[in-house]
């Protein structure tokens, strides 16, 4: 695992919905179109599309793979106060 002391995580998603959205608001930064972006990764247009609904149940290893096709790297870091102490979970 790399580490950049610099990285930002200039989006942040904390559900399938903002993932989704973030997706087609790429994908159409490269101007490319559902069906294009399918191709690209060997999966169906409706794959494609219900990834950028926000269905929840979208296989990782595929949604990694999008995520590389569009130049995008996910960033993952604590929430503030209010959310998830990673250290905590990791500790259990």
């Amino acid at each position: 695992m790399s580490s950049n002391d610099d990285m930002s995580c200039p989006v942040t998603i904390v559900g399938a919905r903002d993932l989704g959205l973030a997706v087609r608001a790429r994908r159409r930064e490269l101007e490319l179109s559902q069906q294009q972006l399918a191709d690209r990764l060997g999966v169906s247009r409706q794959w494609v599309a219900t990834l950028e609904g926000g269905h929840p149940r979208a296989e990782l290893g595929l949604t990694l793979r999008l995520l590389r096709s569009l130049d995008l790297r996910l960033c993952v870091e604590p929430m503030d106060d209010d959310g998830i102490d990673l250290h905590a979970l990791v500790d259990r």
